[in-house]
């Protein structure tokens, strides 16, 4: 099954989707919807009959209850269960302007902290996200319930690895000077004294071995977040939303402090 089969995502281009707050993200950021699963013997509320009507020209399949709950992964069965149509592994999907804020993730281990630095990063005003090498599945269900609905809204792309980001950052500061800061527990520089205010690509390492070392060399800056107490590192989802807070920090105070003209 599509579900709890990686290679079969990949290979048909889709995954299942189940729960309001996704559902609801897919439609309102316009992902395709392939099929709608749901049983007539259950009354539908006003939320899944507008799912129905939302989801435009989909493939409707009725079925009973007993087996819309071996498709359901929630302990109560959901309304509704959506498969959707990946979108393409594009770059050009991430919007990149004067203030771009783009995350990579090197080759993660976790499906949990890949979905949990998603949410993050909508959270916090990035771009878009680059997932790069082989490593957790972005369509893993685990990533999908830790992003609470925010892979749907923000642009997340695969890539095989750096040689692919080297091209897109060639092709990126053709229209504007992107720089591309890493993150590591031995970094040289504070996070606080990095500039962070224009275009940035923040570079995050796999949980067990870090930035690889081709990321490293595109790196301009390595930097480390200071911290008193006796952990030497944090979970590379936490790390990742330190520094994104601390690049929206900045740039609030950038833009307060900008003469008008």
């Amino acid at each position: 099954m599509v579900r709890r089969n990686r290679h079969k995502r990949t290979r048909y281009g889709e995954l299942f989707v189940e729960g309001v707050q996704p559902i609801n993200q897919a439609l309102d950021h316009g992902w395709t919807f392939s099929a709608l699963y749901y049983s007539p013997a259950r009354p539908l509320s006003d939320w899944a009959t507008g799912v129905l009507e939302r989801a435009g020209p989909t493939t409707h399949y009725q079925m009973t209850p007993e087996l819309l709950a071996q498709l359901s992964e929630k302990e109560e069965t959901s309304e509704v269960v959506a498969l959707l149509k990946t979108p393409p592994d594009d770059l050009s999907r991430i919007p990149v302007g004067p203030d771009a804020l783009v995350v990579l993730f090197d080759r993660p281990v976790s499906p949990g902290n890949l979905g949990s630095l998603i949410r993050s990063c909508d959270a916090l005003g990035a771009s878009g996200l680059i997932l790069s090498g082989h490593g957790a599945d972005l369509y893993d269900p685990e990533t999908i319930r830790a992003s609470r609905g925010s892979l749907f809204a923000l642009p997340c792309v695969r890539v095989g690895g750096p040689e692919q980001v080297r091209s897109w950052l060639d092709s990126v500061r053709l229209e504007v000077p992107m720089g591309v800061i890493g993150a590591d527990e031995h970094g040289t520089l504070d996070l606080w004294d990095a500039r962070l205010q224009g275009p940035a690509l923040i570079a995050l390492g796999n949980e067990t071995w870090g930035l690889s070392a081709a990321y490293r060399e595109m790196c301009e800056a390595m930097v480390r977040i200071p911290m008193p107490g006796g952990a030497s590192s944090l979970n590379v989802a936490a790390a990742g939303s330190i520094l994104l807070y601390e690049a929206l920090r900045q740039r609030h105070i950038y833009a307060t402090d900008r003469p008008r003209t």
